[in-house]
């Protein structure tokens, strides 16, 4: 995400007016994305698919030259690295909103 940010920055800072691709060059197909996921969450469910509908883009691949040339940009987090921060925020966020309820519902409660 921060990558992105820093990216739409440096696009609207600049007079730069063409399309520009802002995203990670690196390929991964779905089924690696999934199995980085479920690694890092530490689950062992197995993977489904479905068939590719029609329009399906078979490659996920974007071209950052422009970016590179143009914005002086480029990615600086890996996927890992920020699919690790991402599992991390939500394990917090489900913690604190679980604590929040708990809190909440013993705060209803009166004692006789």
């Amino acid at each position: 995400v921060s990558d992105l940010i820093d990216g739409l920055i440096a696009l609207m800072a600049s007079n730069y007016t063409q399309p520009v691709n802002i995203g990670n060059p690196i390929e991964y197909s779905i089924t690696e994305f999934a199995v980085i996921i479920r690694k890092l969450v530490g689950n062992n469910n197995p993977i489904g698919s479905t068939e590719a509908v029609e329009d399906d883009p078979q490659r996920r691949k974007p071209d950052i030259s422009r970016a590179k040339k143009y914005l002086n940009w480029e990615p600086k987090v890996s996927l890992k690295q920020g699919l690790e921060q991402t599992v991390s925020y939500f394990r917090q966020e489900l913690q604190r909103t679980i604590s929040g309820h708990v809190s909440n519902r013993n705060k209803d409660r009166t004692i006789p």
